[in-house]
Parts: C-alpha cells; sequence; structure tokens
C-alpha cells in the first residue's frame, strides 16, 4: 500500500483529504506544519507528500526546499489558497512537482496524486509499459510480446518520452528541449523525421499508435483491446 503524508493545518481539511485517500486505497500519515512534516519524512519512507504552503513553525515552500536540498525525491502536491501566479512560480522554484488552489476539487486531487505516484514509479523503475510492450529505459531494448530490440538512442528516448505519458500531447520543441537538449542544432525538423521512423517501425504494434496534432505536436494513444 502506497504512503502519502498531508501537511496541513487545518484540521477539517485534513481529515477530509486523509478519509478520501484512504478509501482510494492509500495508507495516510498527518502533521500539522512543515517541521513535523521534514521530521516524519527524515524518520520513515512515504510515496508522496501534500502539502500546504502556509502553515505554522515552517512553511510549505521552506520543507519542500529543504527536502530537495538534503536530496530528496518525493513527488509533492502543493495545496494553498494562494493562486496568484507569483505564487505558484515561487512553488515549482522550491521543487514542487504539482499545485492545487483551494477550494480544492476532491476527485482531482485523488486524480493527480494517482498520476504523480505513476510518474515517480517510471522515473525509478526506468521502465514503460503499454500493454505487451515494454521500453527499458538503461538498455534502449523494447520488447513486444516475444520479440525484443533495440533503438538508436534518440528514437528510443523519443518514443520512451510519449509512451510515459499515453494520450499527453507534446509539442515539437518540447520533445527538442527533452531529446537533443543542448546540442547545437534547433530544427524541429528533426522530431519530424524520428517520429517518420518510429511510426514505420511501430505501425503493426498492437498497443498503441503515435498521433499528429496539427500545428501542435504528437501523442501517443493506447489502442483499444
Amino acid at each position: 500500500m502506497q504512503k502519502i503524508l498531508i501537511a496541513e493545518d487545518d484540521t477539517d481539511l485534513c481529515q477530509l483529504f486523509s478519509y478520501v485517500l484512504t478509501k482510494n486505497g492509500y495508507s495516510v500519515t498527518s502533521v500539522s506544519n512543515g517541521q513535523e512534516a521534514l521530521d516524519a519524512i527524515r524518520g520513515e519512507y512515504f510515496d508522496l507528500l501534500i502539502s500546504d504552503v502556509m502553515m505554522p513553525v515552517m512553511d510549505g515552500n521552506e520543507l519542500i526546499k529543504n527536502l530537495r536540498a538534503s536530496g530528496h525525491t518525493i513527488p509533492v502536491l502543493t495545496i494553498t489558497a494562494r493562486g496568484e501566479f507569483d505564487d505558484m512560480e515561487e512553488g515549482f522554484r522550491s521543487g514542487t512537482d504539482d499545485y492545487m488552489v483551494k477550494p480544492v476539487n476532491i476527485n482531482e486531487m485523488v486524480l493527480r496524486v494517482g498520476a504523480l505516484l505513476r510518474r515517480a514509479r517510471i522515473q525509478s523503475e526506468r521502465r514503460v509499459v503499454l500493454g505487451s510492450t515494454l521500453f527499458e529505459y538503461d538498455s534502449s531494448k523494447i520488447t513486444v510480446g516475444d520479440a525484443s530490440f533495440v533503438l538508436p538512442q534518440k528514437e528510443f528516448q523519443l518514443i520512451y518520452k510519449m509512451a510515459s505519458c499515453p494520450g499527453q500531447i507534446f509539442t515539437r520543441k518540447q520533445l527538442m528541449d527533452e531529446v537533443w537538449k543542448y546540442e547545437e542544432f534547433d530544427d524541429t525538423h528533426t522530431v519530424e523525421v524520428h517520429i517518420a521512423r518510429l511510426r514505420e517501425r511501430f505501425r503493426d504494434n498492437p498497443d498503441f499508435a503515435i498521433e499528429t496534432i496539427r500545428g501542435v505536436g504528437y501523442k501517443v494513444v493506447k489502442k483499444k483491446p
């Protein structure tokens, strides 16, 4: 069972979050300020932190800064009443992974928690599974059923990035930045060429397809059984 730590000084809200997350199959621990959260994380393993910003003793941004400074990579969902862009920017610069503004839609919170946990699992395992297709990051190997093959590095990084978030649209510029990073050229036609090669390689794949979103970019979509 995945373990979630909630840092929230509003008792009623904390109880609501705890109740809903427990009903959705998570183990939940609650604290009332950032220092208590920091102490809890230092003494016990948690899969995810949900943190308010405005708390006594140590606020949420300071808590996250402390965690990141010590090398802690726990996923963090920040929930706060402060919804101005400058507040959100401060939160992301502190190291939060996602941000919700009060009043919180509880169902949306559960979805965001699930998405953050899936992303963290993919990053730690360095592998993605879509149906019968397995992508293994460390070897650039792809297995479909009983057949395995290795892709050229850039092609693999491109398909791995999109397969990690099926349904999410990636712009050509995003993919350039993620896959080619600081290489000297900046030609999005390079992305198009690699996408064309990937389409050809996976045209008969039973689990996913690569779709073009005209004028925007690309996404991997799961095929229906």
